[in-house]
């Protein structure tokens, strides 16, 4: 598949870890172990891909109504990641962002964001965004406030003076994993002209394989942006 062929932005919305684990038995912390294994696998193929930015919307801001405990691990677990299983990444000039409402966040975890953040800003062989306390409602929230506060008269007011103020740009491919057929609050200011893909597997099933049928399948519609 040739470049151009190729999402520039991919983004992926993880869905399936707890309903992965209640069908075998497992508990529901096992699905999101088994999710972040898949998330490693996944990153790595886009960056062999040659996909310059990839999103995974990995918590949502309605993910906080869950149970606590849950939550909890949740939390635990990006940490964890964060300050161990992604140092690798900045050896990979990959650059890694945390999108979302960060303020919301653990102190500890907003800790590590800041340090992996920090140590991979002038990497620029990909970018890999964790929407992470995200919602595409509450970005557009946030970025009406910035443009408040630049105090642009409305006049001057734009799509691309909301577009500059948004945590991300446009997205290419949106892919959803876990048999749900919906955006559920997920760059929806982006996903104006996305292609999508729905993906019948939960997400610690999917592998490169499905990857590469997505990619093909995109490779093989014709975007007509509205037109």
């Amino acid at each position: 598949m040739v470049m151009d062929q190729l999402p520039y932005h991919l983004g992926i919305i993880l869905d399936g870890n707890r309903r992965w684990a209640k069908e075998r038995g497992l508990p529901v912390f096992e699905g999101h172990h088994q999710g972040l294994e898949t998330v490693k696998k996944i990153i790595n193929y886009c960056k062999e891909k040659g996909i310059k930015i990839l999103t995974l919307f990995v918590f949502s801001t309605e993910n906080w109504k869950r149970g606590k405990e849950e939550v909890n691990y949740l939390m635990r677990l990006a940490r964890k990641a964060i300050s161990n299983h992604f140092k690798h990444l900045h050896k990979n000039k990959i650059r890694v962002r945390v999108i979302g409402q960060k303020e919301t966040l653990p102190k500890s975890l907003q800790k590590e964001i800041a340090k992996i953040e920090q140590l991979t800003k002038d990497n620029k062989e990909m970018t890999v965004n964790f929407a992470l306390s995200y919602g595409g409602r509450a970005e557009i929230v946030e970025a009406i406030k910035k443009i408040v506060e630049k105090k642009i008269p409305p006049q001057k007011i734009s799509e691309n003076t909301i577009k500059e103020n948004l945590w991300t740009s446009d997205v290419d491919l949106i892919i959803r994993t876990g048999k749900e057929q919906r955006i559920s609050n997920f760059l929806i200011w982006q996903t104006a002209y996305s292609e999508l893909y729905f993906y019948p597997k939960y997400w610690p099933d999917f592998t490169k394989e499905d990857l590469d049928q997505a990619l093909l399948e995109y490779a093989h519609r014709q975007r007509r942006f509205g037109q």
